[in-house]
Formats: structure tokens, sequence, C-alpha cells
């Protein structure tokens, strides 16, 4: 079901991935607005769709999340990977990605026949962004429980992304936030780039997610 604050036309970037092989799209943001969960979404979507794909996850000292993934029964446990960073989790998606980059490249070599790669930083800051030699096209989730004034600090996470995920829509009326405001500002801060406000817990929302994924880096795919 389409949320009545998302627009049906979403500007989002073609982004023809110069490596051969799978896509790779990041799932960045700050701790517990919602990445994994959104991450539990996207993976029987693709599936359904018939997109052959892997997972990455970071943490920094754990494989925590990949161990959720595994377990979910989403997937077969062999294509969820984890990357423990052992420092701040940006380090890993931006000034050094070798680590990732390694493990994307395995996986691409086991399951040849991959068309995304999906990698899930640990929890950071405003600040984090993904390095364009790592991902062909990011995500960064904010939350609405973290309050209506993200958007308006605007952080590189938020203004750099290609596309912005408000996830926990449904909390607003507990939590004080003006929804149609939250948008207003997020559309300002994106300067007409594409967001999104989901709940990831029940899925509404998500189906745009997928749909702004495959328009941008899945275009030859089905």
């Amino acid at each position: 079901m389409s949320l009545p604050l998302n627009t049906p036309a979403l500007h989002t970037d073609v982004h023809p991935h110069p490596h051969p092989g799978a896509a790779r799209v990041g799932i960045g943001g700050p701790v517990g607005s919602g990445k994994t969960r959104l991450l539990e979404q996207l993976i029987p979507r693709f599936i359904a769709r018939g997109i052959e794909l892997a997972i990455i996850t970071n943490d920094l000292a754990t494989r925590e999340d990949a161990e959720r993934v595994q377990r979910s029964g989403l997937i077969d446990p062999q294509r969820v990977r984890a990357v423990e960073t052992g420092a701040c989790p940006h380090t890993a998606i931006r000034e050094d990605p070798t680590l990732n980059l390694q493990m994307a490249d395995e996986l691409e070599a086991r399951f040849g026949n991959l068309d995304l790669v999906l990698i899930e930083s640990g929890g950071d800051n405003l600040a984090s962004t993904f390095s364009l030699d790592l991902v062909d096209f990011w995500i960064f989730v904010i939350d609405v429980a973290g309050g209506d004034d993200i958007p308006r600090k605007r952080g590189p996470g938020v203004l750099n992304c290609d596309l912005l995920v408000v996830n926990k829509y449904d909390l607003a009326p507990y939590v004080g936030v003006d929804l149609p405001r939250m948008r207003r500002e997020s559309a300002d801060a994106r300067n007409g780039r594409a967001v999104l406000f989901t709940n990831c817990a029940t899925g509404e929302g998500v189906d745009e997610v997928v749909e702004a994924i495959s328009r941008a880096v899945l275009f030859d795919r089905p």
C-alpha cells in the first residue's frame, strides 16, 4: 500500500555500475533506526522478483545482525556474511571499505549468478556516508522517534544518500512529530531527491523502496 506521505514519482538517478557482476546497495543510518528490519523486509520482496541476492552486515565487534538475518529463514544463511569493523562503522564503508569489498567479491565468487548485494552499515551518526568504490546506490535510514529535527540538521547522510528513508512513521503521534512538516523539511533538505516514509515493522512503504532500488540499479533485471 502506498503511504499518503509517499509520492509515486520519485527522483532517483540511474546508477549503471562500472564493475562487472552484482549491483551493490548500501543501507546506513543511526543505531536503532530500523536498518536490519528494512533489510528483512527487502529480502523476500527481491526473492519474489527472482532477484539473486546476498547480504553483508557490519558490526563493531559481533556478528549479531548477520546471525539475526541467518536465523530469520528469509534467505540461505550461506548468503549472509558479517564484517566486524573493530572501529567506527563509517570507516569500513567509506575511508577504507576493503573488508566489505573483499566480502562482496567472495560472495560473488561463490554465488556466481548474484544480481544484488545489500550491505548494511553498523549504526552510526548523521555524518555517515558510503564510498562509491563500495556501492552503486545507498540508502540512509532515519526514524521518526529520533526527532523531527533530523532533516533540518542536514547531516551528510541525509543530504548525500540516493534515497532517504524515514522509518517508524506510525510512532509520530506518540513522540510529538508533525509528519507533514517532517516530509516538507525532508524534501527541502533533499532538494528534490527521493524521500520515502516507511513502517518496517509492518512493511508499509517498503514496496516503494524496492521500486526505487530496482529503477536505479536493477534496470536490466526482472
